[in-house]
């Protein structure tokens, strides 16, 4: 589900931004909608907090700001797993979708809609990252901290870092989603440095912990036309949920992918199961209560969160391993934070993660 003036309640200015020239479009689109400039996040927050379901109105709320820390950061990995040296592009907090297991829910305090509008300093200090050539900057995503789609089409900035990307060799920009909010994306001057991506599960996992997304079949059809457009493609399956048959079907929704797009065009595909923060049970607890995925064979890792017992994830990540190979030779498979143990025994190695994916984004975005 992409933000819209139809599941927006109010929009708040922060009254730093209100006279930005990009404040005004924004607000056109959103006609008809409540408005109200306060000083700060502070009253936005509280009026959340004070909700008697603060994530629902959360997701109701706009709140238009500046970001006043580093657009450019390191993705918040952990010292004890494989991390693969993602840098995050920070243009926004949290999500309109509403996943079961989404970490934003416990991640913010409170949580909220935020679109930083300050872009001119997010374009000078991107202009900067790319023109050092910086060797360990070199794979940037909107898609940590919130879905990098919803905010198409009123917010113009996809459009905008598509472009710029497109006008360098230096870096790839991955944009990721559970959308199918592409019409903006059509010729565009992407040059291919631009990798559209999709989180994907199996349809059981889609229908019953994932509100307001888009089903499979969608965004596999928006891959393919994304792909005709001439962008590569990643995909990622996590959080990976294990329960009885999971294995088979997802194999079967790595069969669906690769019957939709050509491996070929594929950067990368990541596989993580689903792990979380102990405090993140009691609001699945509250929030879904016909989820069962917190009573899976769960242990604490070294990161303190809860994790599917090792024996678990090694069966599941093998099972895919050998379908991934089969149908994708040549893309990079990887683990989101796994340890040497768990690559070995899947995929038989323990690489330079980064250079992995730095050497397929070579491959396959830098074509002459």
């Amino acid at each position: 589900m992409t933000l819209t003036a139809k599941n927006i309640r109010t929009v708040y200015i922060d009254q730093d931004v209100q006279d930005l020239p990009n404040i005004q479009p924004i607000l056109d689109y959103f006609q008809g909608v409540p408005r109200e400039v306060v000083d700060g996040p502070t009253a936005v927050f509280r009026r959340v907090a004070e909700a008697p379901d603060p994530i629902s109105v959360a997701k109701e709320v706009l709140f238009l700001t500046k970001n006043k820390g580093a657009f450019v950061r390191k993705c918040p990995g952990t010292k004890e797993y494989t991390c693969c040296g993602y840098q995050i592009l920070h243009i926004g907090t949290f999500c309109t979708m509403d996943c079961s297991y989404c970490v934003l829910q416990a991640y913010f305090h409170p949580p909220a809609l935020q679109f930083f509008v300050n872009h001119e300093d997010l374009f000078s200090e991107l202009d900067q990252v790319l023109e050092s050539r910086n060797p360990e900057i070199r794979r940037i995503g909107t898609g940590e901290f919130t879905d990098s789609m919803i905010w198409e089409p009123w917010s113009g900035l996809s459009h905008r870092l598509v472009e710029r990307f497109g006008r360098q060799d230096h870096a790839v920009l991955e944009l990721k989603s559970k959308t199918v909010n592409i019409q903006g994306l059509d010729k565009l001057s992407h040059n291919r440095k631009t990798i559209m991506a999709w989180s994907v599960n199996t349809p059981e996992v889609i229908a019953t912990q994932e509100r307001n997304t888009a089903p499979l079949h969608a965004r596999l059809a928006a891959a393919a036309k994304c792909e005709s457009w001439g962008y590569p493609l990643a995909f990622h399956f996590d959080p990976m949920v294990i329960y009885p048959g999971c294995e088979q079907e997802y194999e079967k929704v790595v069969d669906l992918i690769f019957d939709h797009v050509s491996p070929e065009n594929v950067v990368w595909i990541s596989l993580g199961t689903f792990r979380f923060m102990p405090d993140l049970k009691a609001v699945i607890e509250s929030r879904f209560e016909k989820s069962k995925i917190v009573y899976g064979e769960f242990i604490t890792g070294l990161d303190n969160k809860m994790r599917y017992f090792k024996p678990l994830r090694i069966k599941l990540f093998q099972v895919m391993a050998a379908a991934l190979k089969k149908r994708a030779p040549q893309a990079a498979a990887y683990f989101c934070m796994e340890d040497d143990e768990v690559w070995r025994k899947s995929f038989n190695q323990t690489p330079d993660l980064p250079s992995l994916l730095d050497q397929s984004a070579q491959r396959v975005c830098f074509i002459k």
